[in-house]
């Protein structure tokens, strides 16, 4: 099923901190290996393909993100490239939506959003579909169409909403659409029972609307933020890198696109549906979706255990042993571990924030990163030096770049390295060195069919990965994304 002017517009943006220590600030949920060979978003692309072509789908996320979503996107195995919006900051989901509707629009005046969170995890793809099928004609009716999941439970982590049973709008095959009468915040628990028998249904936060007809109403609702967004949609490529960018982004209002528009219009619609739905919101909520033994426990990664049971334990490669745990949650990583009941699993955004305060790393992103040219892993840290390994594909090169505070000197372990530094370029193999001054334009490559391997030493006063400059890029970091939705670079 495919609807014409409709495109797919997927949120990734995140914080990391309800999965922590696999995720984090840099790395959140959607980018994780949660539960088979796909991660969240690319299982999001895939579910999205299904009701629109590869060419009209589009990823929103902030310039922290974006190399790993653009890796994610470039494998072509598991999820096709696409066009992307890079907010230079999050501002929740208001902000998001508005810019990508304004680069639509310059598209397709006549699209139609469908906006899907990239960290959820849904069962019944055809009923998907039908459910989109029947938003989208609602949307081309004008209204802004919400999907209501049907509750199992009381639960408090939901906000809720008041379908308007006499006034529905439009049915298709097994779903109808209501206009809304009222959204409720995350209720407490008597009052998510009552809201159970009285028909609620929770907020997914997926919607289907006509890009125009978004922007109207927040026009209507929030006219300062989209002054603000049509003035940073007229700025050039150029431009939309500088600080005066981002200075500008910071300065809108960080606010939802529920709190903003839908539970302000009077023209919002929701369709209740009954296909399996979960926004994975922490690890304890990994029972209803992952695979689990015989005794109850969701098991990834290098674990022996004896005799745990209804427990959540993942590790990577390092071996980890547990002995006769009950509703518990391990989580392992090479650099920290997470130990805590089941049951405080929620607790962990306040155990983050404690990190974040510390400004320790373990909060941030993880000892190894992964860029669309390879991976790095940071062996050591101190006072005026880093130690990296490198690893860079055969065929990719990192930016032709400078650094202003520190220098590096790099020694091949495999491959053969193409090294440029100011105006020399040179090949070296392993046991070759070479040194790059500070403030040396230099750029390293991998001419080879084999992955090359560095050993990187930085030297200096400061040696922070935002010290950098880039010159040139492959993969549209030298000030933006490579390709911008609606706008082509040359």
């Amino acid at each position: 099923m495919k609807v014409s002017h409709l495109y797919a517009v997927i949120l990734a943006g995140g914080s990391g901190t309800r999965f922590w220590p696999v995720s984090r600030a840099r790395f959140p949920k959607q980018l994780l290996h949660l539960m088979g060979k796909e991660t969240l978003l690319q299982q999001t692309i895939r579910r999205a393909l299904r009701v629109v072509p590869a060419a009209r789908m589009c990823v929103v996320t902030n310039a922290a993100h974006a190399d790993a979503v653009r890796l994610q996107l470039s494998d072509r195995h598991k999820a096709p490239a696409g066009d992307m919006v890079i907010e230079p900051d999050g501002r929740n989901t208001a902000p998001a939506i508005g810019l990508a509707a304004l680069r639509l629009l310059h598209r397709d005046a006549d699209a139609v959003m469908l906006v899907l969170p990239s960290d959820h995890v849904i069962k019944g793809e055809q009923k998907f579909g039908r459910a989109v099928s029947l938003g989208c004609r609602l949307a081309q009716q004008g209204a802004l169409v919400t999907f209501g999941i049907s509750p199992t439970a009381p639960d408090t982590g939901y906000g809720y909403i008041q379908p308007n049973r006499r006034a529905r709008m439009a049915r298709l095959g097994e779903f109808s659409g209501y206009a809304v009468a009222r959204f409720v915040e995350k209720p407490g628990l008597k009052q998510a029972g009552r809201f159970l028998k009285a028909g609620y249904v929770w907020n997914s936060g997926m919607f289907v609307w006509r890009a125009a007809d978004i922007l109207e109403e927040l026009e209507r609702h929030q006219p300062a933020l989209v002054k603000r967004l049509r003035a940073i949609d007229k700025l050039p490529a150029a431009g939309r890198r500088s600080e005066r960018l981002v200075e500008q982004y910071r300065r809108l209002a960080s606010v939802s696109i529920d709190h903003a528009v839908m539970e302000r219009s009077a023209r919002a619609v929701v369709i209740p549906v009954d296909f399996f739905w979960s926004d994975v919101g922490t690890w304890s909520s990994l029972d209803s979706v992952a695979p689990r033994d015989k005794r109850g426990n969701v098991v990834t990664g290098n674990v022996v255990d004896v005799d745990s049971e209804q427990s959540v334990l993942f590790a990577g490669t390092r071996l980890v042993g547990t002995i006769g745990l009950s509703n518990m949650v391990v989580v392992d990583t090479p650099d920290a571990t997470l130990v805590c009941p089941k049951s405080r699993s929620q607790d962990i955004k306040a155990l983050v924030e404690i990190l974040r305060k510390r400004a320790a790393p373990e909060c941030l992103e993880h000892v190894t990163v992964h860029r669309p040219w390879g991976s790095y892993t940071v062996l050591e840290e101190g006072a005026g030096y880093k130690v990296k390994r490198l690893r860079v594909r055969p065929g990719r090169r990192l930016s032709l770049q400078m650094h202003h505070r520190r220098s590096e000197h790099w020694m091949v372990i495999a491959g053969t390295a193409r090294v440029t530094c100011g105006k020399k370029v040179h090949e070296i193999g392993p046991g070759g060195h070479a040194h790059i001054p500070r403030r040396a334009r230099h750029r390293l490559e991998n001419p080879g069919r084999h992955v090359l391997e560095i050993i990187e030493v930085q030297h200096g006063a400061y040696v922070g990965e935002d010290d950098i400059v880039r010159y040139h890029d492959d993969y549209g970091r030298d000030g933006g994304p490579a390709r911008s939705f609606g706008k082509r670079r040359p």
